[in-house]
């Protein structure tokens, strides 16, 4: 033990911070994490902010940052893109010899990404480069979003300790990150977990029409319903999911019934996907699916259309994808090293 500490402390990945002396024998040295290992940046590029997050190996934040877009993006785009090069410069500026060199960066993106060979142009994830450049020779690590989001949630959240289970997000898009048997599923395209292309609705003298599903559960098409539905005595429609739940946690008749049919509506969806893969556990995250408010509707639907289904709220809330990619850009990194790649 002693020389493989010297060799890292050699090579600076680890520093010595101090000593404790217990009751009997020799003192013990305390070590952390050195400069000399460096440090990865972790990007979240959503579709309504952008999360940034400098860390050094052992997880100790360096920065943070977070910018809401000035409008909803529905598909990754330049604008995306701008808004990444722009914050991304930043974190970059405050930079300090104290965080050792860059050695990796985390990019969660709102699409499905393919790996060598595979569609770039139809999962349009290389769009998140129109504007956007990473540095040379630094380790770029590129996934969907709501698959970095189940990632963070088996380490730090819900599913912690879960070795199978799927993380549906339910916001301004809907998406499924799905872990089975403690590995990630993404499928031969990316697409695996891609719930928000359901093709919807299934009805007499109705076409499905592909990623239907998406534009009716997503916020922009709900709370369109809900304010073509605000009855005049109601006061004012939300012009907003959150405006919504706030007047729900009042108590507000109306505002308590939209939320109700929604859930209703999401614990379809997730009896559909617990039919398909029986994962035992749903994480349920993202700007509504995050509110313990329609947690009760969406087990009881869920329960009743499919199989049996344990349902949580996210412990991490917005944090999880960013979480997610620090964890995998985290992970690339300590390989590299002690494969001596660095």
């Amino acid at each position: 033990m002693s020389a493989a500490i010297a060799e890292l402390e050699e090579l600076g990945y680890v520093e010595m911070v101090g000593a404790i002396q217990g009751p009997l024998g020799r003192s013990a040295a305390q070590y952390k994490v050195g400069s000399g290992a460096g440090h990865v940046i972790a990007v979240d590029a959503g579709a309504t902010h952008l999360r940034l997050r400098a860390c050094a190996l052992d997880r100790r934040q360096l920065a943070n940052r977070v910018l809401r877009l000035p409008t909803s993006q529905l598909t990754i785009n330049e604008e995306i893109s701008r808004a990444v090069a722009s914050e991304f410069s930043i974190i970059r500026s405050m930079a300090d010899q104290s965080w050792g060199p860059l050695r990796a960066i985390g990019l969660a993106v709102p699409t499905r990404v393919v790996g060598p060979g595979g569609d770039v142009v139809g999962s349009r994830q290389e769009i998140v480069f129109s504007a956007f450049s990473p540095p040379r020779g630094v380790t770029l690590i590129l996934e969907n979003n709501v698959n970095c989001a189940a990632i963070a949630e088996r380490h730090y959240g819900a599913a912690r300790g879960v070795s199978s289970f799927a993380y549906v997000q339910i916001g301004l898009k809907i998406g499924m990150g799905l872990v089975l048997n403690d590995q990630l599923v993404r499928g031969r395209n990316g697409a695996a977990g891609e719930i928000g292309h359901l093709s919807f609705p299934f009805a007499p003298g109705a076409e499905p029409l592909p990623g239907e599903a998406e534009h009716y559960l997503g916020n922009e098409a709900f709370i369109a319903r809900v304010r073509s539905d605000w009855p005049a005595s109601a006061g004012p429609a939300p012009g907003d999911t959150a405006e919504l739940l706030a007047l729900a946690e009042t108590g507000h008749a109306d505002a308590v019934r939209h939320v109700a049919s929604h859930a209703s509506d999401i614990g379809a969806i997730i009896a559909t996907c617990v039919s398909v893969v029986d994962p035992g556990l749903v994480v349920l995250g993202g700007g509504l699916g995050a509110s313990p408010l329609l947690l009760p509707v969406v087990r009881e639907t869920a329960s009743r259309l499919s199989y049996p289904v344990d349902i949580q709220n996210t412990l991490l809330g917005p944090d999880a994808t960013v979480l997610g990619i620090e964890r995998l850009a985290i992970d690339a990194t300590l390989r590299q090293l002690l494969d001596g790649e660095a």
